[in-house]
């Protein structure tokens, strides 16, 4: 069973750029995709990326488009959110999670996922 664990959150000015980890263990990301979800205070968890087993393919939310990159590295079972040029309204909890399924674009749908870690705050100042 996969355990993933989330870091890199913290407080930043808008504008300024913060990189998210995920880090795997008991079982290789390798056959997972993979995606980043975040969770407002009172709102909705909601899909922000994801990324196909080989890293190939990526789905991005409409309001983090050109801001965030997603990535992964297998070898050291890694998946990475590079956020840049944020805003107050990009603050939240970030998890990180893993699923089963290969869709083409990877999948945004939460109940895809069926693995996530505890999550980590991000807050963006004005």
């Amino acid at each position: 069973q996969v355990q993933l664990v989330e870091s890199g959150g913290g407080l930043v000015q808008a504008g300024g750029s913060l990189r998210l980890s995920c880090a795997a263990s008991g079982s290789t990301l390798s056959t997972y995709t993979m995606g980043w979800f975040r969770q407002a205070p009172g709102k909705e968890r909601q899909f922000v990326a994801a990324i196909n087993w080989s890293g190939e393919r990526t789905n991005y939310a409409d309001s983090v488009k050109g801001r965030f990159t997603i990535s992964r590295d297998n070898a050291k079972n890694m998946v990475y959110l590079q956020m840049n040029a944020v805003k107050p309204e990009d603050t939240a909890v970030y998890y990180c999670a893993a699923s089963r399924y290969w869709f083409s674009p990877p999948s945004e749908s939460l109940s895809n996922y069926n693995k996530w870690g505890q999550g980590t705050q991000v807050t963006v100042s004005s």
